[in-house]
């Protein structure tokens, strides 16, 4: 019986300590999943696809639109959108021919301000890089081509101005790139002939690795990153082609030509909006009366096949949103109207395209779209619906200038409207 109650006692210590080691190890697998996670912000939410990881928010608004909690101007004029971390929020903006990144606290506070390059003097010079914020540190890309890496205090930890060392072309409407940072590396394309892709290193700057030159120009795209199995890959798109690289070296992988899926379209082919990408598959869509290709790729690496191929869905500068199987998006109709429409993801089909003010941009969250429309600054809150559209609720933004370019952007129960020089904060929860 001694020996017994020996026995059980030593099995009760193993099981114990096992217990103790096994909260550990979940313990740190949590911490190191949440850092994963929270850890990098910037364009378009997680995935750069638009669609943010919220709970709990509104399913209508009162008729003059949810509450604002606070607005801020003088940022600059931008068509770039907020950043917003856990106790800061980041905005780009061109003042005197200069881009200017601003931090303001989560209650509205101006932190600090910094010029970090020469901004765009293109038709349209006004901001549009989106900051990318990673470690502590926020990324950002000039209008002429300054790669730049701020601290959280506003002073400027390292710039490089990799247009002109990459010997490449600025496009028509001035450099429009957002960072992508993968790892240890921040991710740009400059195209060109020296380079269609460049990694720097995140903490000093440094090339760290070059994809060789495609002998193709830039775009207006932000990268994607995609995981294919164990690869990392980056996927953008140039002028005329989509490529994917290897994160890890910058080798190009494949590239699919597709200006040749645009035979029928005429006139300029400028490229804004970032891929889809779901299981394998990429969705490129554009403006100016380009056709929408799925694309499906091949796990050995070599070009990817056409699954198909839609003429309606050409979005101008408004992205597109993939929730359950059916992509919302707007047209471009013309340079000054547009459309919404909705489009089968498994066929390609187009289930509507119906007026609503004008085109715009288009984000989601909690079962919800958010369409902001472009021309007199409608934000709606619009409910999934592959048969019709629904909008439920819609307000006016009326302060700041231009045309309302900016993507909406929210965070922790709140939607950060940016026009112009203007951003507005509401209340969603």
């Amino acid at each position: 019986m001694i020996f017994l109650n020996c026995d059980l006692k030593f099995k009760i210590t193993v099981m114990r300590k096992f217990e103790r080691t096994l909260l550990l190890i979940l313990a740190i697998i949590t911490i190191l999943a949440g850092i994963s996670y929270s850890q990098s912000y910037g364009w378009r939410g997680p995935g750069r696809g638009g669609n943010y990881n919220e709970t709990g928010l509104l399913k209508s608004w009162p008729s003059a639109g949810p509450s604002l909690m606070w607005e801020a101007t003088g940022t600059g004029t931008g068509y770039s959108s907020a950043t917003v971390t856990g106790d800061a929020v980041y905005i780009t903006g061109r003042k005197s021919g200069k881009d200017v990144l601003t931090s303001f606290s989560q209650e509205g506070e101006k932190n600090w301000e910094v010029p970090y390059g020469n901004a765009s003097e293109s038709n349209f010079p006004d901001s549009r890089c989106t900051p990318t914020y990673s470690n502590g540190k926020i990324f950002v890309i000039s209008g002429k081509g300054d790669m730049v890496c701020v601290g959280k205090d506003g002073k400027i930890i390292w710039s490089v101005n990799y247009y002109p060392k990459y010997n490449s072309k600025e496009p028509q409407f001035g450099i429009s790139e957002s960072p992508l940072v993968v790892d240890n590396y921040v991710i740009a394309a400059p195209g060109g002939d020296k380079a269609a892709m460049v990694a720097f290193n995140v903490g000093n700057g440094g090339m760290a690795w070059e994809t060789p030159s495609i002998n193709d120009g830039t775009q207006y795209v932000n990268p994607l990153l995609i995981e294919n199995g164990t690869q990392k890959i980056i996927v953008t798109l140039t002028e005329r082609n989509i490529i994917a690289v290897n994160s890890v070296n910058g080798k190009l992988l494949w590239k699919f030509n597709y200006e040749a899926q645009n035979a029928e379209a005429t006139g300029d082919r400028n490229h804004v909006n970032t891929p889809i990408y779901r299981d394998g598959f990429i969705l490129a869509a554009n403006g100016y009366g380009q056709v929408a290709v799925k694309i499906k790729i091949n796990p050995e690496g070599s070009e990817p096949a056409v699954v198909w191929k839609n003429t309606d869905l050409n979005p101008h500068v408004g992205g597109m949103v993939l929730l359950d199987n059916f992509i919302y998006s707007s047209t471009h109709d013309t340079n000054s109207k547009g459309r919404w429409i909705c489009v089968d993801w498994i066929t390609g089909k187009t289930m509507w395209i119906t007026d609503w003010h004008n085109k715009g941009s288009v984000i989601s969250a909690d079962g919800m779209l958010y369409f902001y429309e472009e021309k007199s600054g409608y934000l709606g809150l619009v409910k999934p619906n592959s048969q019709k559209l629904e909008v439920v609720s819609n307000f006016r933004i009326t302060k700041g200038p231009g045309p309302y370019w900016a993507h909406p952007v929210i965070d922790n129960g709140r939607l950060f409207v940016r026009h112009g020089d203007y951003l507005a904060v509401y209340s969603i929860k």
